[in-house]
């Protein structure tokens, strides 16, 4: 557990939570401790191959937010990390049971109000720290541009390592694949399935190709219907995986996320502001 900042006013009695993890600190700390940056993880519920928990995304923003946060926190940036969103967008994988879903327009409105509750507590800079390759959220930052006036960043986690990917991993994947299966085995290797053998209890995460070469190549995207595309909703082969690689990836993410939150929080909203 980290002290509490040299600069926060003392306190009478011993604080041992983790000041910029929201649900651990309570009011006694917050009300004397303004934020200047609130980092929104948004996870998922949904199946990912036979070996991985449902939770997978949510757990990876947990992991990540929090080991972000406490890197920018020692800095001296003045970052609190909100709870993760459990749901997002599946209406590509309604045909395999209980992914939770919520749609896009669902998810900007608990956004926005989020951020209405944030906006009234004089925080202006929130970053929304994405998990989820479904939670398409380009489109809330474009939205609300002009209707709030909190500072809208995205970060879709997983992408900020990515040129790194090549020398971590065989093939990082995209859903329960080496690399998210990698981070599972980091950090939450009691929930990562195996046979008696200690393989994965997983298949190879092969795909199946559309009928059209545009769509296979990229040329024209669709929504995925996840049940066709994939045998176990499993996309790229998660056997390679090892808890090295996933500890790898995060050491990249904490520190170039963390230096971006250093840098937000110091940062003065102005006229001209990000520029």
């Amino acid at each position: 557990m980290a002290d509490i900042p040299s600069t926060s006013p003392a306190l009478p009695f011993a604080y041992t939570a983790r000041p910029w993890v929201l649900a651990e600190t309570n009011y006694a700390y917050a009300k004397g401790n303004p934020y200047e940056v609130a980092v929104l993880p948004l996870g998922a519920t949904e199946p990912h191959n036979l070996h991985l928990p449902y939770a997978t995304d949510t757990y990876q923003c947990d992991e990540i937010g929090e080991r972000v946060c406490a890197a920018a926190h020692a800095r001296g940036a003045k970052v609190v990390l909100l709870p993760t969103m459990p749901y997002g967008t599946e209406t590509n994988q309604q045909e395999f049971p209980l992914a939770m879903n919520v749609n896009p327009s669902t998810l900007a409105l608990v956004i926005r109000d989020l951020l209405g509750s944030l906006v009234k507590s004089g925080v202006r800079k929130v970053v929304l720290l994405n998990g989820h390759g479904g939670n398409d959220l380009k489109p809330v930052l474009r939205e609300l541009f002009d209707k709030t006036p909190a500072q809208l960043f995205l970060c879709n986690w997983y992408q900020v390592a990515a040129d790194r990917y090549p020398e971590i991993f065989v093939d990082a994947g995209d859903h329960a694949g080496e690399m998210e299966t990698a981070m599972m085995l980091a950090y939450r290797p009691h929930l990562v399935e195996h046979e008696a053998d200690g393989k994965l209890t997983a298949d190879d995460g092969a795909t199946a190709s559309t009928r059209f070469e545009a769509v296979n190549r990229g040329w024209v995207s669709i929504t995925r219907p996840w049940h066709l595309l994939t045998t176990n909703t499993g996309v790229g082969n998660p056997h390679p995986a090892t808890a090295e690689k996933g500890r790898q990836t995060t050491d990249v993410v904490v520190e170039r996320l963390a230096q971006f939150l250093v840098e937000l929080s110091a940062a003065k909203v102005d006229d001209r502001f990000p520029y």
